[in-house]
This record gives structure tokens, sequence and C-alpha cells, in this order.
């Protein structure tokens, strides 16, 4: 049975994206709320199919603050790189700059605002994403970060890119933390029926010293861990 429910959510998830990335990139030169929601769509649809064909439910505890926020997510798996659209109100999230280069995808990636990181290309790139991100955080939209900078196991507390307290220091925005702990269900061949489940932290003030905003989100988003 897991292996027919598998088979129905990658046929179902993978045709309905190309699908659904075809309609976001129609709607680029006509209607920029259309093509945001066309890519909510897409984030909804990894949902539906996630609930319908795997039997994973989803759990939510607490949720984003008002105002600008910079968010620091738990990154385990695709599952909530991709569900940021639908947890979040059109977030702008930092993501490697080799994304860009994806087909079809980059392109949908850029046109809906997301922060590319060239990890490597200097003090001039950094001001650039800089300034991306104060612009759309300017514009209401909240941003998103995944600090540990790719997928962690489960369970596995790894120190945090350097680059986040930099980002932090000249954002100067609010940090909330979100733990997630979708790894043991979805980052795998095979994914599993179960329980997700976000958890939003205590919102953490700008203007702290590194090492202290570092262990305090640290800790936060490792709050599911078994």
């Amino acid at each position: 049975m897991i292996v027919l429910r598998n088979i129905a959510f990658y046929l179902a998830f993978y045709f309905g994206s190309i699908f659904i990335t075809a309609a976001a990139l129609a709607c680029v030169p006509f209607s920029k709320p259309a093509f945001r929601r066309r890519v909510e769509d897409w984030s909804g649809w990894q949902r539906w199919c996630m609930r319908t064909f795997l039997g994973i439910e989803l759990v939510i505890e607490g949720g984003p603050v008002e105002g600008p926020a910079l968010y620091a997510v738990k990154h385990e798996s695709f599952f909530e790189a991709i569900d940021a659209p639908t947890l979040f109100d059109s977030p702008a999230v930092f993501a490697k700059k080799e994304l860009h280069g994806i087909p079809g995808w980059g392109r949908a990636a850029a046109a809906y605002g997301l922060i590319f990181v060239a990890r490597e290309q200097g003090a001039k790139a950094l001001m650039t994403m800089i300034r991306s991100a104060k612009a759309r955080s300017a514009e209401g939209r909240p941003l998103v970060i995944f600090p540990e900078g790719t997928r962690v196991p489960h369970g596995e507390r790894r120190r945090l890119q350097s680059g986040f307290a930099g980002i932090y220091k000249m954002i100067g925005l609010p940090v909330v933390p979100v733990a997630v702990n979708s790894g043991p269900l979805y980052h795998r061949g095979l994914k599993k029926k179960g329980t997700i489940t976000y958890r939003f932290g205590e919102t953490i003030p700008a203007g702290l010293p590194r090492e202290e905003v570092e262990a305090r989100v640290l800790d936060a988003i490792n709050a599911l861990n078994d």
C-alpha cells in the first residue's frame, strides 16, 4: 500500500507541477497578482497531494507575527521549501543562486521575488542581496531563510551557516524561528503516513550579538527534534 500511495503521489504532484508552472509563467507578462496565485496554487497542490495520497496531516503551532520579520525555518526536506507560499503571505525566500538555473522553475522563482544567495561572489553580491531583501520587506512581504543552508537530517543539530548572522545584522529585523519535523516522513524515496508539525518560536529582537542570536535560533528551530 505504501508503494502504491507513493506512486500516486509522485504522478499527481509532478505532472500537476508541470501544468501549474506553465500557467504561472504564462501569467508573468500580464498580471503579477495572478502569477503569485499560481505559485501559491503549486504550494497548495503539494499539501493536497500529501494529504490525499500519502495520508500526511499538518499541525501548525503559532503563526506569523504582525509587521516585518525574518523567519528562520528548520530545513529537513523539500516540503517546507515548497510549502512557504502557503505558510506565509507572499514570502520572499532566500535561496541558493544555483536554483535560478533550473529551466522554467528558475524563471518563475525570480519573477516571484526570491532572493538568490551568491555565497562566493563577495561583498558586492552581498550588498545587492541585502538591498533586495529590504525592498521585499518594505513591500510588506515576510522574509524567509533556511539558516542551516541545506537540508539536515531530523534530530541532527547542525551549526548555522556563517552568513545568517550577517544577514540578520544588516537587515535589522526581528527573527521568528520556526521548527518543523518533516524529515522522517517526507525526506525519503518512499514517503510515510503521519503528522508534520510546524512550531513558531518566540520572536527574537533585532540587534543582538551574533553568538546570542545564533544560539537562540538554533535552540528554537530544533525544538521538535526527537
